[in-house]
């Protein structure tokens, strides 16, 4: 939409929009906000859409049509415009923002806002003013925390109201749980509020991973305690500094070179992203989770990084001094250090973040699979339509394969598929008919000829997509049959070469590489092993057939069925001509047996 076509009173406000950095609001007609966005530059981003010709995608197109007025927020950095983005989309949900997707049966540690806060695990978060600490995707790891927890600092797990008065006026009694050490009874005045706040804060620090700073508090306890001759209260100290530390060492400890960090990593396809978070303090990783983003707008992965970063970041409550990311962002964060390694233990720690993001996904995407295999068929589709070029999806493939051995009985194999499936009933074998000797390109030229013309004869539905094994040269062949037939650039055709995977275009000299994990290219290797498969079972029953023609067939008397018959029951040619007579007699009776063995035996 070019400037001129939009309505009246955004052309206006697009005049006065300023250069600052902020955030834009999209609204429709009826007053209710579709898109948040945010700017470096108010004006230059919005103003970009309305003066394209072509937008990105076709959601994007649709998105302009229907705006009718725009309100902006200027910021002072970028980041605040971002922070300000985030918590927009949260708060509104506009249709066209990218929707997060988290899981929210996971649970978290609470700290509830009270007198003598409870610490407790909970899956219902409450906005009371309680710190909440996760999600914890791992259950285990949670109940783990707390239980350390529980045995470094008897804290109460009563739900009584602990105000001054209360605990004043006598109103309560104290419980087992004093009686037996878990508690040090704040509910009759045996703890201070001082004292049971400053356990509060180390179990913080305990739950944030910080657990240097709790060691270091809990030696100097121990050592004051010992000073004083008070060794009672020392060992009790030291024993809780044994704890830690048997705790500690069974974090997954990665590197003391990394001593305080965030690492963040993506994969997507063409509907999510998946953005694993991991949380690294004193060289272990103390917190992991992995959150879904539904696309909106055809969003890049580093829009949907940087918008991830800021959501998991103000989630973990995260200090972290340096960010590892899989690439640049055009992002500057006070105070932190962006970091994109290639190696080393910072790399090691990006690579383990992504197979994490890579297994959610897939967890996923089995889930999707098993629950709604059509939503799952048309994701897989969409995605190799993407990764391909293509302009509709490849529901219907077929693929080919030249099968020969030093040119004799030189075949051909189709194979179909169906929705990312082999279609058996549609497989083919061609015995190649016009090629004299070893020609794999010519081969190749009749048989794709023949198939489509068939096709377009009969009036059979065409393939999106025609898959060639083999590289350059062979595509090559197959196109010449296409435009032949009038079908070039109205079937997508592609050139698979065995040796790296590259996929070739016709007329395009550079390959196009897809990522090895891909389904798209799981999908066309699969069709390929199908029709090298299919080909070769044709090609051995060709050559075992004409063996048997030649050697046992010629044999006055003896028919080819009673030829096969031999072949089953010997194997082989030579084996046959090594059997008695009694022994053929077993697989073609008497009479033929006799005429075999005295065959064989005459010419010996």
């Amino acid at each position: 939409m070019s400037v001129s076509q939009a309505p009246e009173h955004i052309q206006t406000l697009l005049k006065t929009i300023p250069e600052s950095p902020g955030v834009y609001q999209y609204f429709d007609k009826d007053g209710k906000l579709i898109y948040v966005g945010k700017a470096k530059s108010l004006k230059k981003r919005v103003s970009s859409y309305f003066t394209k010709d072509k937008y990105d995608s076709r959601k994007t197109a649709i998105l302009v049509r229907q705006i009718r007025d725009i309100k902006f927020i200027v910021v002072n950095s970028e980041l605040d415009a971002l922070l300000l983005e985030n918590n927009l989309i949260k708060q509104h949900q506009p249709k066209y923002n990218v929707m997060l997707k988290d899981d929210k049966t996971y649970p978290w540690i609470c700290i509830k806002k009270e007198p003598y806060p409870r610490v407790f695990p909970t899956r219902r978060v409450v906005r009371d003013g309680s710190q909440y600490f996760g999600p914890y995707a791992n259950v285990k790891m949670m109940h783990t925390l707390l239980e350390l927890i529980r045995q470094l600092y008897p804290l109460r797990t009563c739900n009584l109201s602990l105000t001054k008065e209360n605990i004043q006026a006598e109103k309560f009694k104290v419980c087992l749980e004093f009686h037996i050490g878990n508690c040090k009874g704040p509910c009759v005045g045996k703890q201070t509020e001082d004292d049971y706040d400053l356990a509060i804060q180390n179990v913080k620090k305990i739950i944030r991973g910080n657990i240097r700073e709790v060691r270091e508090h809990l030696q100097t306890l121990m050592t004051d305690f010992a000073e004083k001759l008070e060794f009672e209260e020392a060992q009790l100290v030291k024993e809780k500094l044994e704890i830690l530390e048997k705790f500690q060492s069974k974090s997954a400890v990665v590197s003391p070179v990394v001593s305080d960090a965030d690492v963040f990593s993506i994969v997507s396809d063409v509907k999510s992203a998946y953005v694993n978070y991991m949380r690294v303090i004193e060289g272990a990783i103390v917190q992991a989770h992995t959150i879904e983003l539904k696309k909106k707008l055809d969003e890049t992965d580093e829009e949907l990084l940087e918008m991830a970063v800021i959501e998991l970041s103000q989630r973990f409550q995260s200090d972290a001094k340096e960010y590892i990311l899989p690439f640049e962002l055009n992002l500057e964060i006070p105070n932190v250090k962006i970091t994109v390694p290639q190696r080393g233990d910072r790399s090691t720690l990006l690579k383990l973040s992504q197979r994490n993001a890579l297994t959610y996904k897939r967890d996923k995407d089995k889930q999707t699979e098993i629950l709604d295999p059509e939503r799952n068929v048309t994701r897989i589709m969409e995605q190799m339509q993407k990764d391909l070029r293509m302009k509709e999806q490849p529901r219907h493939i077929e693929c080919f394969d030249n099968s020969n051995i030093q040119g004799n009985y030189p075949v051909a194999a189709m194979v179909c598929f169906r929705n990312g499936k082999p279609y058996k009933s549609d497989y083919r074998h061609f015995n190649i008919k016009t090629v004299e000797g070893p020609d794999d390109f010519a081969s190749m030229e009749e048989v794709v000829y023949r198939r489509y013309k068939r096709m377009l004869d009969e009036g059979i539905p065409l393939p999106q997509l025609i898959v060639i094994d083999g590289g350059k040269g062979q595509l090559s062949s197959a196109v010449k049959s296409l435009d032949k037939l009038g079908l070039r650039g109205k079937i997508t055709i592609i050139g698979i070469a065995k040796k790296l995977e590259e996929i070739y275009f016709p007329g395009d000299s550079v390959p196009l590489y897809i990522d090895k994990r891909s389904e798209t290219l799981k999908i066309i290797q699969h069709a390929r092993n199908e029709a090298h498969r299919f080909g070769i079972t044709h090609h051995r029953n060709k050559r075992a057939k004409a063996t048997v023609k030649s050697e046992l067939t010629d044999i006055k008397g003896i028919s080819y069925k009673s030829s096969q018959q031999l072949l089953w029951k010997f194997r082989s040619v030579k084996k046959i001509k090594e059997a008695t007579e009694a022994e053929l007699a077993e697989a073609v009776g008497k009479a033929k047996a006799k005429i075999v063995f005295e065959h064989f035996h005459q010419e010996g």
